[in-house]
């Protein structure tokens, strides 16, 4: 593998090839020292990149997903158009409720108001949205003309507050800020903290969760949620797959934080336990096997023998159910290997539901991912504060007064953080095999590369490299969206899964692909004398 990576890497100049030789490792268990990546840096100009911009990450990915805001787009039509329904986050309503999932609002700013302002345009956006669709909070999202010519969405919000009567947050966001989508997350997990989260008064159960960075994205929350009602949890809020504003200002009464997503709303969580004493486990809900130890480790918080006999008999039964529909598929995903490209946690999670069907993961990569995804939250204090984190507020929350409080004795916190991940991330690598590359901000060129060398069975990525692999000849499954399949959380997500992968497996297009450019010359001529 290193002479693969190596033969890929000799292809750059130098000035190139010195930096992207840092963001590529082979994984090694018998060093002396941890490995180490580079993450979280600005892609080298004139390389065709996969990653998004902090405008994505903060109204594309966390907030907007939430059925009963509406998330206003001041900028150009397309910014709002990419951000709305790409990732088919889904939303469901009990008798009352609102959801503008269906929506796309933006005030599609055009030339006139990047010349001479587009105050004027936003407050009448705000105005139209209010009356015509009387939501009980409004966001309004920035994107990079915004920033450059200095509209102050943030007064806007103010003064739409004041004059309507409802929640308006502002959320300085342009696409540019940040190296990528992942200073977007920072973002809305800031303006969300400061104005929403801890806001509400209700009353909660005993076994009270929130499940923090789960998208809902094909109906992968509607399987979640059934799993956990099913136990007998009260879920408070989902941040922000199908979630609700009210459900995220009562997010503080709840007894435990679930993190799915590490990247996007990690913030949160540390800043929920700073304020409030809340502990948060890490937890995967993609594959039967991820599933049930999440499942075991929350119950293994709550330490009632109630709950964990509920906890193993809904895992023994629903097991019971999938387990003969998966091994079906597994005769035809047994032995075959992966090459994963995926933002967020997916390209750790979805190892786990391979290694369930029998599919070996060869490569695995994220695109916004910091050092501590890749290597675990234990390198944190090491990480160099560069100039564009110092773009992103970093907020220090105090105790709170009235909603603070420890649920853990330091002698019961300090035996469960032996057993669980409580308040802790070990990152991908880790669960990698040997041998097995590592690569952060995989770009176009490395992909076709990689794809050349290894041979995956299947490559697993985003809308914008899925096509790569198919003209390569390699089946492709999208799990950004998941190419309008799903769900894949959960026990039947995973027979879901394993289904659309068998089927890509056995499809016969993936043979018939041969583009003209393999079997005729790119270019044709002849020599003057």
């Amino acid at each position: 593998m290193k002479q693969k990576v190596d033969r890929i890497l000799e292809s750059y100049p130098g000035s190139v090839y010195k930096n992207r030789k840092e963001h590529i490792l082979v994984k090694k268990s018998n060093t002396e020292e941890p490995q180490v990546i580079t993450a979280n840096t600005r892609v080298i100009p004139g390389i065709m990149t996969q990653r998004g911009c902090c405008y994505a990450g903060c109204k594309g990915v966390v907030l907007g997903p939430l059925k009963d805001a509406v998330v206003l787009t001041h900028g150009p039509v397309g910014c709002g158009y990419y951000s709305w329904g790409t990732r088919r986050n889904k939303g469901r309503i009990a008798e009352g409720e609102d959801n503008f999932l269906n929506y796309c609002f933006t005030t599609d700013m055009q030339e006139g108001d990047i010349v001479f302002g587009g105050m004027k345009k936003l407050r009448q956006a705000v105005k139209e949205a209010i009356e015509i669709f009387k939501p009980s909070t409004l966001m309004i999202c920035s994107t990079c003309p915004v920033g450059l010519i200095g509209d102050d969405i943030n007064a806007v919000a103010v003064e739409s507050e004041q004059l309507y009567g409802i929640k308006v947050l502002a959320f300085s966001c342009e696409g540019y800020k940040g190296v990528s989508q992942s200073a977007g997350h920072h973002i809305a997990n800031n303006g969300l903290i400061k104005h929403l989260i801890g806001t509400g008064d209700g009353v909660v159960g005993k076994y009270s969760i929130n499940i923090l960075g789960e998208y809902n994205i094909g109906g992968d929350g509607f399987e979640i949620e059934r799993i956990f009602k099913k136990i007998g949890y009260e879920i408070v809020s989902v941040m922000t797959g199908n979630g609700t504003v009210e459900g995220m200002r009562n997010a503080h009464k709840a007894s435990l934080n679930l993190l799915q997503c590490h990247r996007s709303v990690n913030y949160i969580a540390e800043m929920m336990k700073a304020r409030y004493g809340m502990d948060w486990i890490k937890v995967n809900f993609i594959g039967l096997k991820a599933m049930v130890k999440s499942l075991r480790d929350t119950a293994k918080y709550f330490d009632d023998p109630q709950l964990t006999a509920r906890t193993e008999a809904v895992i023994e039964e629903e097991l019971a159910e999938v387990i003969p529909k998966l091994e079906h598929f597994k005769t035809i995903t047994q032995g075959k290997t992966a090459a994963l490209y995926v933002g967020g946690s997916r390209a750790h999670h979805y190892q786990y539901l391979f290694k369930d069907i029998g599919v070996e993961t060869i490569l695995a990569g994220y695109e916004f991912a910091h050092r501590d995804d890749y290597e675990g939250r234990e390198v944190l204090p090491n990480i160099k504060v560069d100039a564009d984190s110092k773009n992103i507020e970093n907020l220090v929350l105090e105790p709170d007064p009235e909603y603070y409080r420890i649920t853990l004795s330091k002698e019961r916190y300090e035996a469960l953080a032996r057993e669980i991940p409580l308040n802790s991330y070990s990152g991908m690598i880790k669960d990698m095999q040997d041998g097995s590359i590592v690569v952060d901000d995989l770009n176009h060129f490395e992909t076709e590369e990689f794809l050349k060398y290894l041979k995956p069975d299947i490559f697993c990525s985003g809308i914008k490299d899925k096509y790569v692999s198919h003209k390569a000849g390699i089946f492709s499954k999208q799990l950004h969206s998941y190419d309008y399949s799903g769900p894949y959380a959960g026990f039947n997500g995973a027979v879901n899964f394993a289904r659309d992968i068998a089927l890509g497996l056995t499809a016969p297009a993936w043979k018939m692909v041969n583009p003209p450019w393999k079997t005729e010359p790119a270019i044709e001529g002849t020599f003057g004398i």
